[in-house]
């Protein structure tokens, strides 16, 4: 499967801020014992690069994405870590553009019908909704599929165990993403059997086992 296909199988995206390096490894390890071998990690930190280039060479399977990203610096910098693809939170025309011209799946955020039409200049097939429950979550992905019947959906932000299944039920909605299951706290302080128990508790749920 391609990575859109294989984000559609997967239903949820565990979106991860990592402060250091060395958790990155036992972090991939944790969420594919718990079944969702992906992950994004987000350029928020010092650590993004090394986390995305540790896990991509230890876990050349799983699926790997940079997410936050700002600039064509930090894009170029993720893609040679080896993330598969990318996530930004907001559309940004240079960095869309460089994974257009490098084939790298891209997932812009939008919230509005202007940006959906900047994505539609790049044939983009799915966009991120961010954040979803500030901008008025599942109704108002649902408006806005009205006049873009062609594009769906990744939303993140509020998302979680309550909510998630509501979002996936709406056919535009390719999967999610979240980080109930992966949450800061944990990483920080090594929990990593409890990562893997609440990210299997997530596969359960969106895969109705």
């Amino acid at each position: 499967m391609n990575v859109m296909d294989r984000v559609a199988d997967l239903k949820v995206i565990p979106v991860i801020q990592l402060d250091r390096v060395e958790d990155a490894t036992p972090l991939a390890e944790a969420l594919t014992r718990g079944g969702l071998p992906a992950a994004e990690i987000t350029f928020r930190t010092a650590a993004a690069a090394g986390s995305i280039a540790a896990v991509s060479k230890a876990f050349p399977d799983m699926l790997v994405g940079a997410g936050s990203l700002t600039t064509v610096d930090q894009a170029k910098e993720a893609l040679d870590c080896g993330a598969t693809f990318f996530v930004s939170a907001g559309f940004n025309r240079k960095v869309t553009e460089f994974a257009v011209d490098h084939k790298i799946p891209i997932f812009p955020g939008v919230c509005t019908p202007t940006e959906l039409m900047f994505l539609l200049e790049y044939n983009l097939p799915v966009a991120k909704f961010f954040p979803a429950s500030q901008y008025g979550g599942l109704a108002t992905i649902k408006a806005l599929s009205a006049p873009f019947p062609q594009m769906k959906f990744m939303p993140t932000g509020g998302i979680n165990a309550g909510n998630i299944l509501e979002y996936l039920s709406f056919p535009k909605v390719v999967a999610c993403g979240g980080s109930w299951m992966v949450k800061s706290d944990w990483v920080r302080e090594g929990k990593f059997d409890t990562i893997a128990e609440k990210t299997a508790e997530a596969v359960a749920l969106v895969k109705g086992k």
